[in-house]
């Protein structure tokens, strides 16, 4: 049996001494071999695959937060993307084990069905949980755009209640910058006090109003 590996820091001593210590195992052959070799790759997927879902969670908790909504999307993408790179290692795997484990089992895997089914039951849990998280993901990012809508429209809400308090005072002060001759109270001595403490009483009453709307 002969296996080839690229990139992988953790080699296959632990299937090793597996097929060592199970010498009854190991008389079946090359088939014993390949499924302890397969169930040693799959079962090294469930820390990973945990590991997405605990990023994917903290994730979620930045995006209630309200904090770096931009870095949030980046996140969640990055975690799609490997999400998608588990689920591209899986389903030729399971569909391989479909073969060894079917009605025409290749002579060398006879007699250790039961063993490979074992191992598709652990891969179609990790597909069940890789849907699973796409899912959350893509919710996710639905939710995260949603409070950046959300930021914004708070934003405008804002700027269009200051715009208001603005808007009162320089309506005022236009209509007296006007150069009319005969315009009323320019001749009066209390005018201009007159016009800035209607000015602040318009605009308390307009702020207090924009508050109470929730929008200050």
């Amino acid at each position: 049996m002969l296996s080839v590996r690229s990139g992988v820091e953790k080699g296959f001593q632990e299937v090793r001494a597996r097929a060592e210590n199970e010498p009854e195992l190991l008389r079946r052959g090359p088939g014993y071999v390949l499924y302890a070799l397969m169930d040693a790759v799959v079962d090294r997927y469930f820390p990973l695959l945990q590991t997405v879902e605990l990023e994917l969670e903290r994730i979620e908790e930045q995006i209630f937060a309200a904090t770096a909504p931009r870095a949030n999307i980046e996140a969640l993408y990055a975690l799609k993307q490997r999400l998608m790179a588990f689920r591209h290692a899986v389903v030729p795997l399971l569909e391989s084990l479909g073969n060894i484990s079917g009605a025409r089992v290749p002579l060398a895997c006879a007699g250790m069905q039961e063993y490979f089914r074992d191992i598709s039951d652990h891969l179609q849990r990790l597909n069940q949980t890789i849907e699973s998280i796409r899912d959350t993901i893509a919710t996710a990012i639905a939710v995260n755009l949603s409070m950046i809508s959300l930021q914004e429209n708070e934003t405008m809400k804002r700027l269009a209640a200051y715009g208001a308090l603005v808007a009162v005072p320089t309506m005022i002060a236009g209509i007296y910058g006007m150069n009319f001759e005969h315009m009323p109270e320019l001749g009066w001595e209390y005018g201009y006090w007159t016009v800035i403490a209607v000015m602040v009483a318009i605009d308390v009453w307009i702020f207090n109003r924009l508050r109470k709307a929730k929008w200050l």
